[in-house]
């Protein structure tokens, strides 16, 4: 067994840290906060991000960056928007495989968090993983399935070090589209969540992962990734879980949309970090870029970031001129 850092104190990454110690794995969970470290060291319990799930005593937590680079492999567990800070601290680790579980777009550079990454390792060293997870139900032991993609032969590696009976890895050598259907879904899962807000029913919701698939997909497909991927885990997969489950935090930001809430009011209530905020405005950006249509994320976008109320939103996805059905 190799040793683990996974690095993010979310609900990720307290999941992940879980079930590799749970496999036997000598795992570290890294904070970027000593303060919360202390707390999680002391309390066995991530009551920010992952309530009522105990941390066993022997589950090493600690904010050491050099405890933690002591570590074979890496799993990051970080939201996009401050994965280049937590990078800036890591620069010079020599890990033998890195994943990234990030699930966003940069909105600066418009880049991958893949993509990220190969400015502190070596590419062949750099994996992304993604599937529809969420971190209570695999910190729970529920059975879930996730891919890990890389255009290496390590990925082979990090499926065996995280596969356990309750915890299935599939592999993938296509990164950008592994990645897009992680971050584009939770865009999706917004506009799901608006529809719950609004009161609509099963035939909104089930239009709007359908066609929300679609516009991934043509996106994706632009960006070079392969069609076949967004069929998959991490694709239809992982769609299909954010916008229905109950504790999908993007779902919930659109769902309080719905009812009247603004953005700004509801994300500082919160302290959970909603991707699919920051995520629309990069892939609006990418829409334009590669003149793909996504009017899905183009009226999330603009209730998001131009004041249009959701009502008028549907209205105008409703009354759209006529078309043939495509499937990106």
């Amino acid at each position: 067994m190799h040793k683990v850092s996974v690095i993010g104190d979310g609900g990720w990454g307290t999941a992940l840290a879980l079930l590799l110690h749970s496999k036997g794995v000598d795992t570290l969970l890294w904070s970027v906060s000593s303060e919360y470290a202390g707390y999680l060291d002391k309390k066995r319990e991530n009551t920010k991000f992952l309530k009522g799930i105990t941390l066993p005593p022997s589950l090493k937590i600690t904010s050491d960056v050099s405890l933690a680079k002591e570590a074979d492999y890496a799993v990051l567990a970080v939201p996009c928007k401050y994965l280049r800070s937590v990078l800036d601290k890591f620069k010079g680790a020599e890990f033998t495989y890195v994943t990234s579980t990030t699930k966003g777009i940069e909105i600066e550079s418009l880049k991958r968090p893949s993509e990220i990454l190969a400015g502190y390792f070596p590419p062949e060293r750099i994996s992304v993983l993604s599937g529809p997870t969420i971190s209570w139900e695999v910190a729970k032991g529920l059975p879930t399935a996730v891919v890990v993609a890389s255009k290496a032969d390590g990925k082979e590696a990090i499926q065996r070090t995280l596969m356990t009976e309750r915890f299935r890895v599939y592999t993938s050598g296509d990164v950008t589209g592994v990645e897009l259907g992680g971050a584009l879904k939770n865009i999706i899962a917004i506009a799901a969540g608006v529809s719950d807000g609004l009161g609509f029913g099963t035939n909104t919701k089930a239009a709007i992962l359908t066609r929300g698939l679609a516009e991934i997909t043509r996106l994706g497909v632009a960006m070079g990734a392969d069609k076949s991927t967004f069929s998959g885990l991490s694709g239809m997969g992982d769609l299909a879980t954010t916008c229905i489950s109950a504790h999908s935090r993007n779902r919930w930001f659109g769902e309080e949309l719905g009812k009247g809430g603004s953005s700004s009011d509801i994300l500082s209530g919160t302290e959970v970090v909603v991707e699919g905020f920051t995520t629309c405005k990069s892939a609006y950006a990418l829409s334009k870029k590669y003149g793909v249509d996504m009017p899905i994320t183009q009226k999330v976008y603009e209730v998001l970031y131009e004041g249009k109320t959701p009502g008028d939103a549907v209205r105008e996805l409703m009354t759209r001129n006529p078309k043939e059905e495509d499937y990106g």
